[in-house]
């Protein structure tokens, strides 16, 4: 993928103005939905780094190891509950699609919880449905 490339999160711009910033860490997600974004696009571009980064302390694994026989090919938002810019919690429900490179696919539908911690948001944890 190429940084001129339109972004994997979905949102139609280009990732060198989308998730780019963020996964620099040169801006910081307004809202949770924008986090889940940038976290898939994460995932999408293997930024294991990123993902470390933006999981609370409390509930984030030791590291994170991306399968680098999944591709992450589209994520569509489902819903969202509260996560606003000047909120402390939020959830965002999404369906995120993948695929192997020996022909499977599948979805994976999750609801995550973030929340701010000193004016950064963060992924809590998620319930797969």
């Amino acid at each position: 993928m190429e940084p001129n490339d339109q972004c994997p999160c979905g949102t139609g711009t280009p990732y060198v103005a989308c998730c780019a910033p963020l996964h620099r860490g040169t801006a910081r997600a307004a809202t949770a939905e924008q986090l889940m974004r940038s976290r898939y696009a994460a995932f999408a571009r293997g930024e294991a780094g990123y993902l470390f980064r933006t999981w609370h302390p409390r509930t984030r694994p030791d590291e994170v190891e991306l399968d680098p026989r999944v591709s992450w090919v589209r994520l569509e938002i489902t819903d969202t509950l509260a996560g606003g810019a000047e909120e402390e919690t939020g959830e965002v429900a999404f369906a995120a699609h993948w695929r192997t490179a020996d022909g499977g696919s599948g979805v994976l539908v999750e609801r995550s919880r973030f929340a701010r911690r000193a004016g950064h948001w963060l992924y809590l944890d998620g319930e797969v449905t």
